[in-house]
């Protein structure tokens, strides 16, 4: 009974993070809505033939042909039989709530058990749970549908209060909690955030290292090291089969080197993405200010119209121009938010930075510093070019933005500990008043400067991109005007904001001093400043994350609840296997064409790197030509030239969507679709990349293939040609399985309009046969003369031993997380 008392405390903030998670949500979870966000409307799409199969056999295809014309489903669906009991876990983690309730409440958890972990009291660690659950960003991304990325954020502050348990000795707890918590990040696959916070284990553990090697105990420092990397390498292990085929997948995709040779150029990475796609959301200098006040660019990019601050100041004239300008003036191609820490946060962080001591201080302020200057991205591109030259994984992920993650965990942190250090000397504030007055004149200050001289910081309201479009679209002696309004409304939103965080900021320092003179007790401090902290923070997320965007339940299903005519039109063709090119809509941003048919297009962050490749050097290139020779062909595809689009025959484009007048479309048959397979004259073997994929503007690819000579076994030319009567016929489809039958006098090579992938195996009449590539993106082998079954399967060999790995760790788990109890129980009945 006395140590279930002693837990009343940890229910209470238990309960409390409950209530306060569903309260955000209130209207919507009672009413049944959901948000409907792109992303999770994209993934309906390129999954529908994965859950079809799911279906229809009750175990996961690890192939679909639904987009880019057949990829891994590695990265659509991670899912894997292994990873069900981890799932499990997480609906017992978040006690069943509501689905975003959930997500706020894991959020909050995850904080809250970290700062207990640190020894800080239970109404201090609810505080610290709020202020980090609170910022900006998460709620951005769950308005945005990075639901991925939410959940592994959210599981990180568990995996470190793993780690601080280690550190202090508690080995079993230590590891056991960091170990579970490793591996429901990584289930939850988003591998860059949790790449990002490698970076602040390690400024943690070297934090305590120093105070380790300080205190004499190093050798226990070096023990604890040893029980959290094998406490990491069993939560690893318990995802072996997501790391792998991750690890694999992402040599092939975009993130992978590319075989291409070019020449050299200063845009190009060693093996990663290409500098500007990297940077291409880099975090303005002066928009970091937004940590302290919100609009300090406007927020998101949404029509200026929607911002009451602003069309106080709006000229009428030009109001109609104002729905079309977007609230944001950075220089990020656009944004759903600004990253919000809290106002008073800032102002204990920048205190915590003078009166905590000790070297966590530093790897906190460290951590803050890193992530900030990496955020910047090309506006600070000599330290952004040494991580991406030199820092291993750093070059395979885009919107360095994001790295802010860091701050916004290390700047709550700090900004907490500063908190728990004044309430436990309450004199501190006396004592170092000039740290106390530079804290408060580089927040309160800062934002009251801001708002009484917003021109001096900021000069101009206007981006780069918006004033060369605006110089474009409206006539020099219309534009000034314009400019001087617009900037108006802008300097009032941002004036606007910055008034609010020097308020705010007032606040919380007024109930610091009545605290430390004695005013208020503890208790009240800390319950007034989670009111405080959660009011400014939740009105803030109430802009990018609010009611309005909830919409009835199955609406997220309205683009796929009925085929169109024109779906319905080629969905009448009952062949086994086409593929359907829609140049109707933004053909390689949508995945509504993969949810009826299987897409030349399609719309994925990580697609296969030589896929993207033959998009920009064919596939674009011939739908321009196609968008200016139909309709010169009145729709007639035998009146269009098929040699300007030989890349689409070859994948078997069988139908294109075409756009007509008033928003309607068209599906055309293609006649020169090569089909499912083919027998060809001869090979055209090649030495390089390069010249294989340049090769193809020079062939017919129904006549030859162009084999790169690595490949010249597997797809080995005998010179005989094709006989004229030959055949491969496609008799059966699966996306993990094809099975043809060739026919042939003289036998050769067939190339077949299939993605080529590794871990694709190809067997004729059931023997086990090699493969090879052809025509740089499709599958190629040599078939004797006569009648033959060949049978395409993917089902690769790595997938069964990392789920056995996978089992057996879990088995691990489950025996430390008992003896846990077990050993926790005995402590217990003795004392």
């Amino acid at each position: 009974m006395n140590q279930l008392k002693k837990l009343v405390p940890d229910i209470v903030a238990i309960v409390l993070f409950a209530i306060i998670s569903v309260a955000y949500f209130f209207p919507a979870i009672t009413e049944g809505r959901i948000l409907a966000q792109h992303d999770a409307v994209a993934g309906i799409g390129a999954g529908r033939e994965h859950q079809e199969y799911y279906e229809k056999h009750g175990k996961a295809t690890r192939w679909t042909n639904s987009l880019f014309s057949g990829m891994p489903t590695y990265q659509l669906a991670p899912g894997y039989e292994s990873s069900r009991t981890l799932n499990f876990v997480q609906e017992i983690y978040r006690l069943f709530l509501p689905t975003y309730a959930g997500y706020i409440f894991i959020m909050l958890l995850g904080f809250y058990i970290l700062l207990r972990a640190f020894n800080f009291k239970v109404w201090l660690s609810a505080l610290g749970a709020i202020i980090w659950a609170f910022s900006s960003y998460f709620f951005i991304i769950i308005a945005a549908g990075h639901i991925w990325k939410f959940v592994t954020l959210a599981y990180i502050p568990p995996t470190i209060a793993g780690m601080v348990l280690i550190y202090r000795g508690k080995y079993l707890w230590g590891g056991l909690l960091t170990a579970l918590f490793v591996a429901l990040q990584i289930v939850s696959n988003h591998v860059q955030m949790t790449y990002y916070f490698l970076f602040v284990m390690l400024f943690i553990a070297i934090a305590y290292g120093v105070s380790a090697w300080k205190e004499k105990r190093f050798p226990q420092f070096l023990k604890s090291t040893g029980v959290l990397f094998v406490a990491g390498i069993l939560g690893i292990c318990v995802n072996l089969s997501n790391i792998y085929h991750t690890y694999q997948y992402s040599k092939e995709s975009m993130r992978g080197k590319s075989e291409l040779v070019k020449e050299h150029s200063a845009n190009q990475t060693g093996s990663g993405l290409e500098r500007d796609y990297i940077t291409q959301w880099s975090y303005g200098i002066g928009e970091t200010f937004s940590l302290l006040v919100p609009n300090v660019k406007g927020g998101a990019s949404v029509p200026l119209s929607q911002n009451e601050t602003a069309m106080k100041k709006a000229d009428p004239t030009y109001m109609g121009l104002y729905s079309q300008i977007g609230q944001y003036w950075g220089e990020q191609p656009g944004t759903s938010g600004s990253v919000y820490v809290g106002a008073f946060v800032m102002f204990l962080f920048i205190l915590g930075c003078f009166i905590v001591k000790g070297p966590m201080k530093w790897a906190l302020l460290g951590g803050t510093l890193f992530s900030i200057l990496l955020s910047w991205g090309k506006n600070f591109m000599g330290l952004t070019d040494f991580f991406i030259d030199y820092i291993p994984m750093y070059n395979k992920f885009r919107a360095v933005s994001s790295i802010l993650v860091i701050a916004e965990f290390t700047i709550p942190l700090l900004a907490i500990m500063a908190l728990k250090e004044v309430i436990e000397h309450p004199s501190v504030l006396k004592e170092k008043a000039k740290a106390f007055y530079i804290s408060l004149g580089l927040t309160g200050g800062l934002a009251l400067l801001f708002a009484v001289a917003p021109r001096v910081f900021f000069p101009s309201y206007v981006s780069s991109v918006e004033m060369s479009a605006l110089q474009n679209a409206i006539p020099a002696e219309q534009l000034a005007p314009i400019l001087m309004n617009l900037e108006d409304m802008r300097v009032a939103i941002f004036t606007s904001d910055a008034w609010r965080s020097f308020v705010i900021i007032l606040i919380g320092v007024a109930l610091l001093w009545a605290y430390c003179t004695g005013k208020l007790k503890a208790g009240l401090l800390v319950s007034t400043l989670i009111i405080l902290c959660l009011v400014d923070m939740w009105s803030v997320n109430k802009r990018y994350l609010y009611d309005e965007q909830f919409v009835a339940k199955g609406t997220e299903m309205q683009p796929f609840l009925q085929p169109s005519e024109t779906d319905k039109k080629i969905l009448e063709d009952k062949t086994l296997d086409y593929r359907v090119l829609n140049l109707a809509s933004n053909t390689f941003n949508e995945n509504q064409t993969s949810y009826w048919h299987k897409s030349i297009g399609g719309y994925h962050a990580a697609k296969l790197r030589r896929y993207q490749e033959m998009i920009e050097e064919h596939i674009q290139g011939e739908m321009t030509a196609l968008f200016k020779e139909l309709p010169a062909a009145g729709g007639d595809m035998t009146k269009v030239d098929p040699v300007h689009f030989p890349v689409l025959n070859m994948l078997n484009t069988r139908y294109f969507i075409f756009p007509l007048q008033g928003g309607s479309t068209a599906p055309i048959f293609n006649p020169y679709a090569l089909g499912n397979a083919w027998f060809v004259d001869k090979v055209q073997y090649v030495n390089n990349a390069n010249e294989e994929i340049e090769a193809i503007h020079q062939i017919d690819p129904a006549k030859v293939a162009v084999v790169d000579k690595r490949f010249a076994e597997a797809v080995k030319d005998s010179g005989a040609g094709k006989d004229s009567l030959s055949t491969v016929v496609l008799k059966s489809y699966e996306p993990n399985e094809l099975v043809y039958e060739v026919n042939s006098q003289n036998g050769g090579v067939v190339v077949f309009s299939e993605i080529y992938y590794p871990g694709w195996e190809s067997y004729i009449d059931d023997k086990e046969t090699v493969h090879g590539r052809a025509d740089y993106i499709l599958r190629a082998m040599n078939v004797p003369a006569g009648k033959h079954t060949v049978r395409f399967v993917f089902d690769p060999k790595s997938l069964h031993v990392t789920e056995t790995v996978a089992f057996v760790a879990l088995g691990i788990l489950a025996i430390v997380a008992v003896i846990a109890v077990v050993l926790q129980l005995r402590k217990r009945r003795k004392e």
